[in-house]
């Protein structure tokens, strides 16, 4: 899988509840680093998004996912049923799987 394919598989896991498919993408050190926090390692990832993310009736809508020399870079806008909650620009670190990820959220 390209650095493109990483990012729209991580996307459609994370929407979908597919926990196995999103361990799968995921470096096992990977890490994401976001506006509110810092979640270290694919298992604490992986746990935060199964069982303690604040909304998991979400979706991605991606606008655009633009590959670079050591990744990609994905901009889209996250909505739950009744609003969109903002737009965010991630950029991925890829190999083999996803090793880091940075949100920038409005």
């Amino acid at each position: 899988m390209d650095s493109v394919d990483l990012a729209h598989a991580y996307y459609d896991a994370i929407d979908a509840g597919d926990y196995e498919a999103l361990r799968a993408v995921l470096a096992p050190d990977f890490e994401h680093v976001r506006p509110d926090r810092t979640l270290a390692g694919r298992d604490e990832f992986v746990s935060f998004m199964r069982d303690d993310r604040p909304r998991t009736d979400t979706k991605h809508v991606v606008d655009s996912v633009t590959a670079g020399v050591d990744g990609a870079v994905a901009h889209g806008h996250l909505f739950a049923p009744d609003e969109l909650m903002f737009a965010f620009v991630d950029v991925f670190e890829t190999d083999e799987r996803i090793a880091k990820l940075r949100t920038y959220a409005d």
